[in-house]
């Protein structure tokens, strides 16, 4: 893999990923009259819960479902330039033009309340484009160009993990107007957090605990557990095992994760990198064959903090739909959304058997 870094014609930075170590994309220049990127977005504290809140106004003016023709993720052509001034790209990396988090502070930040303060949302947010054709989708990626993206992921979170102050790198891929997309584009994003995120702030904790009392990786001893139970398993091959949780939370909800212990995406082998991408895509075809429409999902990849809890972490992706039926939707309603309490109308075994089964 060849790795080329431009800037964007308002300073973001630009990575090419490319395949073939004899391809040259660099000189290719975005000759687009663009703004200066926004400033940072504020962080807010809400002392009730213990969290960070994001309140990023200037994303109401992002992008909204355009038609292929005005795709910004698409190819720069010679009568349009897009976000990606190459005329083709094999999967290619850059700064979110509408971030939610970014190293640019303003000089200062409103006082609210004494139990509200608020400091700059520093971080930094970039979006992953899989492929260049339009009409794609992850799961008809090849082998090779899923690895492609493994190692981009991996690059830019050992890169993002370097920033003063971020401590999180969180991969992921929305897909489908009903997750809320607003490009169609086959594409991802990476979030670097200024904060441990409340998620994984928990998880730490369950990790912590199981780890004083047996000794054992919380997640390690899960995968195990559920490989030796044997009924919400989906697939597996060598490295890696694909099963639903016994506690899911969402309709249908796979875990993949790898046999061996690892913290995050860096830590992967080449071989463990090279067996996620057919395993994974038999999954994702599952997914699309269980209802026969394309699938809307959330793909999240769950990595140990940059300096935190690496001792007790265990790298997985996590992926959901909130498609119950081919034409119901699991909505977040009072239970969920008021008092985070999920209530799933599927049961787990019944969910894995299904996959099993889908073609």
């Amino acid at each position: 893999m060849r790795r080329e870094t431009i800037r964007l014609a308002d300073g973001r930075e630009l990575i090419y990923f490319n395949e073939s170590d004899n391809t040259d994309r660099s000189s290719a220049v975005d000759r687009r009259d663009l703004p200066p990127p926004p400033a940072a977005s504020q962080l807010r504290y809400d002392p009730l819960t213990d969290e960070w809140i994001a309140v990023a106004a200037h994303r109401q003016t992002r992008t909204m479902l355009p038609p292929p023709d005005e795709c910004p993720l698409c190819p720069s052509t010679p009568d349009r330039s897009t976000e990606i001034p190459a005329g083709d790209y094999d999967v290619v990396v850059f700064e979110n033009r509408f971030p939610s988090f970014s190293g640019r502070a303003e000089d200062s930040y409103p006082e609210l309340t004494p139990l509200n303060p608020v400091r700059p949302a520093d971080g930094r947010c970039e979006v992953v484009c899989f492929t260049s054709d339009h009409n794609s989708s992850f799961a008809s990626l090849s082998p090779t160009r899923v690895r492609t993206v493994i190692d981009a992921l991996a690059d830019r979170t050992r890169a993002l993990a370097e920033i003063s102050g971020v401590e999180q790198v969180f991969c992921f891929e929305n897909r489908g107007t009903e997750i809320g997309v607003t490009l169609h584009h086959p594409h991802g994003q990476i979030y670097a957090y200024p904060f441990i995120t409340p998620r994984t702030s928990a998880t730490l904790i369950a990790a912590a605990r199981h780890a004083k009392a047996t000794g054992g990786n919380l997640f390690a001893d899960l995968v195990e557990a559920e490989r030796k139970a044997g009924t919400r398993i989906v697939a597996e091959n060598e490295h890696w095992t694909a099963f639903v949780p016994a506690a899911a939370r969402w309709p249908f909800e796979i875990f993949v994760a790898p046999r061996r212990i690892v913290a995050d995406l860096p830590g992967l082998t080449s071989a463990e990198a090279d067996a996620f991408g057919p395993l994974y895509l038999d999954v994702l075809r599952r997914f699309d064959g269980l209802f026969g429409i394309p699938m809307p999902y959330i793909a999240a990849w769950h990595q140990a903090p940059v300096r935190t809890g690496r001792d007790v972490s265990h790298l997985y992706l996590q992926l959901f739909t909130i498609r119950r039926g081919r034409n119901k939707l699991k909505y977040l309603a009072g239970s969920e959304s008021g008092m985070g309490v999920f209530v799933n109308d599927i049961l787990p075994e019944q969910a894995a058997m299904m996959l099993r089964e889908a073609r």
